[in-house]
């Protein structure tokens, strides 16, 4: 989620970060931004279309049911529930939030929908309190970048980089991703301060 939501990169984004005492130790909670104005916009378009299919299927769907068949029946509330479930998961997108939570070696990872209603964390200990690191990561072959065509250079996949933590038995986990290197590096070294 880290490529469409993205973390403060410093202690200036005031909005986005806290630091507060706790058990006598400064703690920092990093607070994601929300997604642009613009995919509000695409949201409202989704939900119209969205809305003028439902109407339009809204009464062959009944007389389907009404036919007694099994196939037809489940046909019908197949339909019904996908067009349910569409607009509810685009708009939990827009009530998203990633927290990340420091303190010493304890880390917290924290997502929230619909502003704290459901909550997931995941409490975890570091190797040591600076164990962040910043690496590359690309899916995909770069079959544009090996063939070395300069009319290609678009289709170059450049991949995304990935914030990683080492815990205190030696796995690692993913706390963030993002296009930008920079901005990883700068959140790994606000999360190290604490």
């Amino acid at each position: 989620m880290g490529l469409m939501f993205i973390f403060p990169v410093s202690e200036e984004e005031i909005d986005r970060v806290e630091i507060k005492e706790k058990n006598g130790a400064k703690q920092i909670v990093l607070k994601t931004y929300g997604l642009p104005l613009i995919f509000w916009g695409y949201l409202a378009a989704i939900l119209t279309v969205i809305g003028a299919m439902y109407l339009a299927v809204s009464d062959p769907l009944t007389r389907l049911a009404a036919t007694g068949d099994q196939i037809n029946i489940a046909l019908s509330y197949t339909v019904r529930v996908t067009i349910i479930l569409v607009p509810f998961i685009l708009t939990c997108f827009f009530f998203y939030e990633k927290f990340i939570y420091k303190q010493g070696k304890e880390i917290i990872l924290e997502h929230r929908l619909f502003y704290g209603l459901l909550k997931i964390k995941f409490k975890k200990t570091l190797k040591n309190t600076d164990e962040l690191y910043v690496e590359h990561f690309m899916d995909t072959p770069n079959v544009a970048k090996m063939t070395g065509d300069p009319n290609l250079r678009g289709f170059q996949n450049k991949g995304y980089f990935q914030l990683w933590a080492i815990l205190d038995d030696d796995k690692k986990i993913v706390i963030d991703k993002g296009q930008r290197k920079i901005d990883l590096q700068k959140i790994s070294d606000v999360l190290k301060k604490y």
